[in-house]
């Protein structure tokens, strides 16, 4: 936990007070700006490093590698950082790049890498969609008819959570493709997801989907038994990488 204070000894009050709540401990920072700062950059980081494993992801769709094959490989070496390639919202990480950009050109720098790592970041929705429409054509699957289902709309796993979540694009780009787009997410509340994004939630998970894309991994989508969800001749898209190899189509 980083603090800071104007006033010295303000900010010794405030870091006292944190200390005896956080078992972390915590770091004065020797001003706001440097706190703000600091957040902001993490966030930053983990976006851009995201972002990086997002276009390995894609490169290696066009070379027939497996993406966490070649990511558990790459762990074995101590030094290698094992980001997750998938969808990138949520009220920190896909905002504050924004706002460190705002501030560089404010400042007359035009920042490269932070803003190329979001537009990366911010086409996966699209490139998702653009692998199922591949691999229907591959087995014969009529996706214009195909009735699909994305499981999880919040923006990360086991929260209720739904700020900037990039599921919402997701579906609208499934939309464009399919007539019958099913969304279901047990712990997002049904009608502020409504008014947010205009998607309407199942309450009950239904049998003889051709398509369903596990976009969010919370616990209980990780113990279904998707062969009783979908068709015989099928695509089960795993955003997240999280089901076992052998049962999934498709996966970042």
């Amino acid at each position: 936990k980083v603090v800071s204070g104007s006033n010295p000894s303000v900010a010794n009050e405030i870091q006292i007070l944190y200390d005896s709540i956080i078992t972390a401990g915590t770091y004065l920072a020797p001003s706001i700006k440097v706190a703000e700062a600091s957040k902001i950059i993490e966030n930053v980081q983990r976006d851009v490093n995201i972002s990086l494993v997002n276009e390995f992801a894609l490169i290696f769709e066009k070379l027939e590698i497996d993406t966490t094959d070649v990511l558990n490989a790459a762990s074995t070496k101590w030094n290698f950082l094992n980001f997750k390639p998938g969808l990138v919202g949520g009220h920190c990480i896909g905002v504050d790049p924004y706002y460190l950009a705002h501030k560089a050109l404010e400042k007359g720098y035009s920042p490269k890498v932070l803003l190329n790592g979001r537009k990366v970041n911010n086409s996966i929705p699209k490139r998702i969609v653009k692998s199922i429409i591949h691999k229907s054509k591959e087995l014969n699957i009529n996706i214009k008819s195909s009735k699909i289902l994305v499981l999880g709309v919040t923006f990360k796993e086991n929260c209720s959570d739904i700020r900037n979540s990039r599921v919402a694009d997701l579906h609208k780009e499934l939309e464009k493709v399919s007539l019958k787009v099913d969304v279901h997410d047990y712990l997002a509340d049904k009608l502020i997801v409504k008014k947010e994004f205009g998607i309407e939630l199942i309450q009950d998970l239904n049998n003889n989907y051709d398509i369903i894309v596990l976009a969010v991994s919370h616990n209980k989508y990780l113990k279904l038994d998707y062969a009783k969800l979908l068709k015989k001749n099928h695509i089960l898209y795993d955003v997240k990488s999280v089901l076992p190899k052998n049962i999934i189509t498709l996966r970042l």
